[in-house]
């Protein structure tokens, strides 16, 4: 087939956007990325990819998130030797985050794997190290928004402004096939839902004959407030935070979810709006990708460096990190990452998840399966490294900090578009986001033909009679795995579940038939203590 489409990634789930698109000239990816969730789903990293990574000629990626870049380094190290085509700040980004990556990567497997020695289990190897991700550096190569730029003969490439993080971009791509006319194909990457203290707002071309659109919030509307409203919404959570006695404890994305939180409370402390607390960002990433932003102040739409001030404070080592551990009160503390999955916060959660008087507080969307989401449909315990941990802390959660457009923004912003040519793949949502976007389309006169929802890894011939269909379908993981909670969160569940039923109990004997009942129900023959 002279020109298709493989849906390796954000298929049927929200993480590991990565599309390969075959070419006459070779295959390019859009997008790279690692998947994020449950543990079935983050599996997937560890697996070989599902294609040749020395027969990839490029790749062109849409924004800096790890979930769209974050397989980057695996893909050098397998032999990829084309290069990476991003706009300057996401490049920008990358120079601290991929290392990154790759440090939590290595620190992860080294502690799995003393627990595997203790266990009598073999060593596993990290996806990539802090070194591969160094050296997958070196294939970067900086593009400006609305230029053409040649990737390869016959194949070029256009970005534009998404709205969505610094550096973020939708991809215009132009492939000639034979004599046939190009083919013009836009990759949504994510859309930012405008009006953000940052950016400008999403753009794109007109009418290409294919697209591919992101859909993370395709079933949810929000309310579409200005930056002295999101700035009241968030000013109300901490004052109250702050009246409770306790210290507010704020999971961030590294990347723009932090800067414009520090935005925003410069801004409320400089009114007087809220009283000039200390706020402790503990997250060395973010840290450094703020001092990304600093340096692009130019680009950024805002006067001045909101960033620095006295009650900013920066904490980088870890013994700095344990010491917040004694503050009881009256600071906010920022750390990553966004969905509680990994990093320091999740120590910090551990230390403060028990106590009423703190507060957590969610600002972005949390991937189904994670620690975050948990947390979010009110969980009353949860396990972290192991230990089971009694949730009483106010939870909350806001959502005027998104990143994404919302449902109403996605379908202006195809509107915008004026229509495909010939087809739209919905990608990067849950089901139901994706099937009310669906539905939405098909309100507005649209083909039922037109539209399609793609599912993991399959592929699409673009020349075909019914390109929509499927032309080849071996998925990694099937659908059901690819939704909600998995069986390690069972499990943990059932941990938990079963503690809190023991310590319930009346009696030691209680308890023994109630174990005894497990032990039957595992097949182990075990009958009660006499």
């Amino acid at each position: 087939m002279s020109l298709s489409l493989t849906f390796h990634g954000a298929a049927g789930t929200v993480t590991g956007s990565c599309f390969r698109l075959s070419t006459p000239a070779g295959d390019v990816l859009i997008d790279c990325g690692m998947f994020q969730g449950t543990k079935t789903i983050r599996e997937l990293n560890y697996r070989p990819f599902p294609f040749d990574p020395a027969a990839i000629k490029a790749v062109l990626l849409t924004h800096a998130h790890i979930d769209h870049s974050g397989l980057l380094p695996k893909l050098t190290r397998l032999g990829f030797r084309g290069r990476i085509y991003a706009t300057g700040g996401t490049v920008d980004l990358l120079e601290y985050m991929l290392p990154d990556s790759g440090y939590i990567q290595e620190g992860e497997v080294e502690r799995l794997n003393r627990r595997n020695r203790q266990r009598g289990r073999p060593p596993v190897q990290a996806i990539y190290t802090q070194d591969d991700a160094i050296r997958s550096l070196r294939r970067l190569r900086r593009v400006e928004y609305d230029r053409w730029t040649e990737i390869l003969p016959g194949l070029r490439a256009r970005f534009w402004q998404a709205g969505h993080i610094l550096g973020s971009a939708s991809i215009e791509i132009e492939a000639v096939s034979g004599t046939a006319e190009p083919t013009r194909i836009l990759f949504s990457g994510d859309l930012g839902p405008g009006g953000k203290s940052f950016h400008a707002d999403a753009d794109g071309p007109e009418r290409p004959d294919w697209m591919v659109l992101e859909t993370t919030y395709g079933d949810r509307e929000r309310t579409d407030l200005d930056e002295a409203g999101r700035q009241a919404v968030l000013r109300a959570e901490v004052s109250t935070a702050l009246a409770a006695g306790g210290v507010l404890l704020i999971p961030v994305f590294a990347v723009e979810r932090t800067q414009e939180l520090l935005y925003d409370l410069d801004c409320l402390f400089d009114s007087g709006q809220l009283p000039a607390v200390d706020v402790f960002l503990d997250s060395p990433l973010a840290d450094a990708v703020t001092g990304v932003f600093r340096r692009h102040l130019d680009d950024l739409e805002t006067d001045g460096d909101p960033f620095t001030r006295a009650n900013f404070h920066h904490v980088r080592g870890v013994p700095d990190s344990q010491r917040l551990n004694s503050i009881s009160g009256g600071a906010i503390v920022m750390a990553a990452s966004g969905m509680c999955d990994a990093g320091r916060i999740r120590h910090h959660l551990k230390n403060r998840l028990w106590r009423p008087q703190d507060t957590v507080l969610l600002v972005g969307y949390q991937a189904p399966g994670t620690l975050g989401r948990l947390l979010q449909e009110g969980t009353s315990r949860v396990r972290i490294h192991g230990e089971e941990i009694a949730v009483k802390a106010r939870v909350r959660s806001i959502d005027v900090y998104s990143g994404h457009a919302d449902r109403t923004a996605l379908l202006d912003w195809v509107a915008a578009r004026h229509g495909v040519g010939h087809g739209l793949f919905l990608v990067h949502g849950e089901d139901a986001a994706r099937a009310s976007i669906r539905q939405a389309l098909l309100g507005k006169g649209w083909s039922a033909e037109r539209i399609a929802q793609p599912a993991l890894d399959d592929l699409v011939d673009l020349a075909a009679p019914r390109p929509l269909a499927p032309a080849d379908r071996h998925p990694r993981l099937a659908p059901a795995g690819l939704a909600g909670s998995d069986w390690h969160n069972h499990y943990a569940e059932a941990l938990l579940t079963l503690r809190r039923t023991l310590d319930a109990a009346p009696d030691d004997a209680a308890r023994d038939r109630i174990l005894a009942g497990v032990m039957g129900a595992l097949g182990t023959g075990k009958g009660t203590r006499q």
